[in-house]
């Protein structure tokens, strides 16, 4: 649980502090990856995050956008 509780928390931090940016012709989400390599490396894994290299900031794919967004709906917070 404590685990599973820890990898949401993160995921919602990542994306209430992240950024629209312009990648070539598509517009990515992206954040700064100052929190838990292990739990970042879950997250990435899941298909959530793409946060490889030695980059200081993590891309979020379409579905971690979502289930970013899934999880404020969860946990009753709203965002704009």
């Amino acid at each position: 649980m404590r685990d599973e509780l820890n990898e949401e928390l993160t995921l919602m931090l990542l994306y209430l502090n992240s950024w629209q940016e312009k990648l070539g012709d598509f517009q990515v989400t992206r954040s700064w990856k100052g929190y838990d390599y292990a739990t970042l490396n879950l997250l990435s894994e899941k298909g959530l995050i793409d946060g490889s290299g030695r980059k200081k900031s993590v891309y979020f794919y379409p579905q971690g956008v979502e289930e970013a967004k899934r999880l404020f709906e969860k946990y009753g917070l709203k965002i704009d």
